[in-house]
């Protein structure tokens, strides 16, 4: 096994190269006290003009949001900032692995900047490729690797996009994951998957859309041998999914979703399938941020809905759409801690940098993980259907 821990760095000291946790962010940030940083932004962002392309995604603060050119998902935005050939810097408010996506997608010419390195997200820090390649060493060893079709979800890093590719699987989002899985189950006779790196968005898909049974889908845990499985439970499994979960979505839990029925009537439960399998079996409704906006939106005045997503994106709807009842599936605060790293502080120090002419946290992915990125990324694009949403 080459496996090692992942070395604790506090954060703003420090970077790991290996993984998606850099995070050190030279230069002095303003103050978050300071009274100008609305109009400094806003100054930068003038200054920059048509230079510059600013990425919002949904799960950002509100005075992040405010700055964005776009907004959206993070498939949805690395494609738009591929449609912006003549900005110059792509200034993704996001995390790490929607950046490396929008450098895959854009030119050579372009830049793409991360405000905060520390931005990574821990789901995607739940696979890294030398765990991978340990896994797949191991089905090899248990004779099963050659009938395994990877997939992986768009919340994983360049590296991971990349595996997939070499190893002739496809990228996946949470609007698309049941094509892309009866894509790869058509690939090989008797064909299972290896899903990564998220084990409820691919339970939740194989079991609810494409009726497997949960004694079909087995969980590959990375700090096991052989992944805690025996060479009988991979042979008969038809789901290997990866041991790794949203941190926020991870957190709702079927009780509050019994709590919320009993306290408000005629309450309609909306969820991301990152949820729990649990919760999303509760749930009237389960589907991408894209489908949750939509939902809201086209929803009748005077319902009431409780929603199971990042905490940022519900306060947004819940203040767009005053005429409905809008709560959050948690009793606890919820924000999403590295979505929230991108403070308005932190953008306006990478664009007041660009402003002076030095691009500050740029992300680059090196070219042969780029190439196999994109193919993987181009095999999901191949796949019949036009939802390709987180």
């Amino acid at each position: 096994m080459s496996t090692v821990d992942l070395p604790l760095l506090p954060l703003g000291r420090g970077r790991d190269l290996e993984s998606e946790r850099g995070v050190e962010c030279p230069g002095d940030l303003p103050s978050p006290s300071d009274p100008d940083l609305v109009a400094r932004a806003r100054a930068a962002k003038e200054a920059l003009g048509e230079r510059v392309f600013v990425l919002g995604h949904h799960y950002q603060r509100d005075e992040v949001i405010e700055f964005a050119d776009v907004t959206g998902d993070s498939f949805k935005l690395a494609r738009d900032a591929a449609a912006r050939p003549e900005a110059e810097f792509i200034v993704f408010c996001g995390v790490h692995f929607m950046a490396e996506s929008a450098d895959i997608l854009t030119g050579e010419h372009q830049q793409v900047v991360l405000p905060d390195l520390a931005a990574g997200c821990s789901m995607a820090d739940m696979a890294r490729l030398a765990q991978v390649e340990d896994a797949w060493d191991a089905l090899e060893a248990a004779g099963v690797a050659d009938s395994v079709v990877p997939v992986t979800y768009m919340n994983s890093s360049a590296d991971i996009k990349a595996f997939v590719g070499r190893h002739d699987g496809t990228v996946c989002t949470s609007s698309n994951a049941e094509t892309a899985l009866e894509w790869a189950f058509g690939q090989k006779p008797d064909a299972k998957v290896l899903f990564l790196p998220d084990q409820h968005l691919g339970r939740n898909t194989a079991v609810l859309q494409m009726g497997f049974s949960l004694d079909e889908c087995v969980v590959w845990n990375p700090h096991l041998p052989d992944g805690g499985l025996t060479r009988e439970e991979l042979a008969g499994a038809r789901m290997i999914l990866w041991r790794g979960h949203c941190s926020v979505h991870g957190r709702f839990s079927p009780a509050v979703v019994d709590e919320l029925r009993a306290t408000i009537p005629g309450v309609q439960i909306l969820v991301h399938p990152e949820c729990v399998h649990e919760v999303v079996l509760k749930a009237d409704l389960v589907g991408s941020t894209e489908f949750i906006i939509k939902t809201i939106e086209a929803a009748p005045a005077g319902t009431s809905w409780a929603i199971g997503t990042e905490l940022n994106l519900v306060k947004r709807l819940a203040a767009a759409h005053p005429d409905k009842r809008i709560a959050f599936l948690d009793k606890n605060v919820c924000y999403c801690s590295t979505m929230n790293r991108i403070d308005l502080p932190h953008f306006v120090w990478a664009m007041e940098s660009l402003v002076a002419g030095t691009v500050a946290n740029r992300i680059e992915v090196d070219p042969d993980t780029t190439h196999w990125a994109r193919v993987a990324l181009q095999r999901m694009l191949d796949l019949p259907g036009r939802s390709h949403r987180d």
